[in-house]
């Protein structure tokens, strides 16, 4: 059976994780440390990164938009519209929702890795700066769920899972539709919470 390597708290990796799912690929998905990877895990990708999908005659897919469109066309379009404005819409906000999820980790990775005397607040609050902006863009026009589910939503779904993990209660107040957004995402797409991000054991 084809695998997708993750980490639980990774983005990226729910995102591939839940297109595979909406795109009918069964698959296993095998947890990855990535800071301490072995030699399998840096044979399937050399960067040292989450997701990759290996197939089933040990092809190595790297990178969670290229997953994405590897779904896409295996599923004979599922995960983006034909329409090719609309397609490019939801390429858009897939592209949006990773842009955040980077600004995220960025900030992350400020936090945990640097040493007290070498962190840098104005990186951070400049990072913070660019979410805020984006958020701000998708609370004035929030995704339309009402014409069926693409890549873009998937993506968006994926970063705002690890928000909740990383980020909880720092962007929900001053955004209800956003709120309303997420709460009308887990109504109608339940079978995606096995996937979503979530914090790793400590």
């Amino acid at each position: 059976m084809p695998k997708i390597l993750f980490s639980k708290a990774s983005p990226y990796a729910a995102k591939a994780r839940m297109a595979a799912v909406f795109a009918g690929y069964a698959f296993e998905s095998v947890q990855t440390d990535t800071w301490t990877p072995d030699e399998a895990f840096l044979r399937s990708n050399p960067l040292g990164k989450v997701p990759v999908l290996v197939t089933d005659d040990g092809q190595s897919i790297c990178d969670s938009r290229v997953i994405v469109l590897f779904l896409d066309r295996l599923s004979g379009g599922k995960l983006f519209p034909a329409d090719p404005v609309a397609r490019l819409a939801a390429e858009q906000l897939e592209a949006l929702a990773d842009g955040i999820s980077d600004c995220l980790q960025a900030i992350m990775s400020e936090r945990r890795f640097r040493p007290d005397d070498k962190k840098h607040a104005p990186w951070t609050d400049w990072q913070w700066s660019k979410v805020e902006r984006a958020l701000d863009r998708l609370e004035s026009d929030p995704p339309d769920l009402g014409k069926g589910l693409h890549a873009g939503h998937i993506a968006l779904r994926a970063m705002f899972g690890y928000l909740g993990v990383r980020f909880e209660g720092q962007w929900e107040a001053t955004r209800p539709r956003l709120v309303d957004w997420l709460d009308r995402f887990d109504r109608d797409y339940p079978h995606f919470a096995e996937v979503l991000p979530r914090a790793p054991e400590t």
